[in-house]
């Protein structure tokens, strides 16, 4: 049996439109950094890693934001956090919400070039039915937007130095982690041992922790906490 996925839902298209529009004014950038690692003969190789960069500011972003409120009939935000860009899109159990998220996924790298994206899940349980939403929809996804390239990545503690993949990949990533894999962190060093693998430096990636090369691609981090999408 083959899944059909009807790309026309309106709902559905409001609420993809929401957050691409929070960024309206964006132009295709992206930053690069260096990441570090040990091969398999034990020598430290060199390569470019790729993150998102965003340039509007936070005036512009605010603008954006109240724009997308006003045409939803949603009261206006009069000011945002300094840095803090959260945004909740709420959508009715049974709508489509990783459909939607995941299309947005690719909406927001059509219209800004944006390429690295998390996406938090609650458990282990639910973290595995997005790897599944991710693989049965690949072909629409690919059909719907000209065969574009991209990888998925489903973190595995056991497997650290795979985010040094999601790092220098140069095509869309995304990566599925749930919240229990980085929920524990010391800044005490004599209790690092105490900590998820994220957070603990690793040798192979020459001591960086995990969760630090993750932040240097400035990623969209998409939050599913089964009632929203953050």
């Amino acid at each position: 049996m083959k899944l059909q996925f009807d790309a026309n839902l309106h709902y559905q298209e409001q609420a993809v439109s929401a957050v691409v529009d929070l960024f309206r004014g964006q132009t295709p950038k992206r930053s690069a950094f260096t990441v570090t690692m040990e091969d398999d003969a034990g020598q430290m190789t060199t390569d470019n890693g790729i993150g998102n960069k965003l340039e509007l500011v936070e005036d512009e972003i605010l603008e954006n934001l109240q724009a997308v409120q006003l045409r939803n009939g949603l009261p206006q935000t009069k000011t945002l956090k300094r840095g803090a860009y959260d945004f909740d899109i709420e959508m009715e159990t049974g709508t489509g919400k990783t459909y939607v998220y995941l299309r947005t996924i690719f909406e927001l790298n059509k219209a800004y070039g944006f390429k690295k994206f998390i996406i938090v899940v609650p458990s282990v349980a639910i973290k595995e039915g997005v790897s599944k939403s991710l693989e049965i929809t690949r072909e629409h996804f690919e059909t719907l937007y000209n065969n574009v390239v991209y990888d998925t990545y489903i973190y595995d503690g056991a497997k650290p130095e795979e985010v040094r993949s999601f790092a220098v990949n140069d095509n869309i990533s995304i990566m599925v982690i749930n919240i229990a894999g980085f929920r524990k962190s010391f800044d005490d060093p004599e209790k690092e041992n105490k900590a998820n693998i994220i957070h603990r430096a690793i040798d192979k990636l020459n001591g960086m922790r995990p969760i630090t090369l993750i932040q240097e691609t400035n990623p969209v981090v998409i939050v599913e906490d089964r009632k929203s999408v953050v």
